[in-house]
């Protein structure tokens, strides 16, 4: 099975890089293939609303002069899909907002690309803000027919400088249960996965 965490913090080493590499280390113990694919400081512009996606339904989209079709290729791959995000002004980053607005609308023109997956969603944060940034990506998970595992707590860390969160030990064994909880789900619903209902749009149809 695969997992992909994507980072959408720009600073390397931060506090969401720390605690995606926690969400996967009982998924890498337990044989997942895992990668953490880096967003955040790199180029992936918004949705144009162009609605091409819809009239091409080829599983992209039309604006390939960035890293969203690349990452996008990995997410429909993965079984499971975990995006962290740091807390800017009590949101996601620039980079995990357009991947939430082209992703999830790509997916939903293409049959519902992530109906069935599993999502996790990882906020780190100084203070507060973070349970806005926890709803904005489970939003995406929400609307594309995706499965959200629980955990001990919202996955969320506290800390402000590299390598703070390490220091917030409920954050951190939240996120370490978080990777527990998604291998249980995974291999619950894996033999299942063919008979997901998939069928339907937005607008009730199917």
């Amino acid at each position: 099975m695969k997992v992909i965490a994507i980072n959408g913090s720009p600073r390397k080493g931060g506090n969401t890089e720390t605690m995606l590499k926690k969400v996967l280390e009982p998924l890498e113990a337990a044989g997942w293939e895992t990668e953490l694919y880096q967003l955040g400081g790199k180029k992936i512009r918004g949705c144009m609303a162009c609605m091409k996606c819809w009239e091409n339904k080829d599983n992209k989209c039309v604006v390939d002069n960035d890293k969203f079709n690349e990452v996008y290729e990995k997410m429909v791959e993965a079984d499971a899909i975990v995006i962290g995000s740091p807390t800017y002004f009590t949101d996601v980053t620039a980079e995990i907002k357009a991947l939430i607005d082209r992703s999830g609308f790509v997916a939903l023109a293409n049959d519902r690309q992530f109906a069935g997956k599993i999502g996790g969603a990882v906020v780190a944060v100084r203070r507060g803000g973070a349970t806005h940034v926890f709803d904005t990506i489970n939003h995406l998970f929400q609307i594309n027919g995706m499965i959200i595992p629980g955990a001990t707590y919202w996955n969320m860390g506290y800390g402000l400088n590299k390598g703070e969160v390490a220091e917030d030990a409920e954050g951190m064994a939240n996120m370490l249960n978080l990777g527990q909880s998604i291998d249980w789900l995974g291999k619950a619903i894996k033999p299942h996965m063919d008979s997901f209902p998939k069928v339907g749009d937005q607008y009730g149809e199917g």
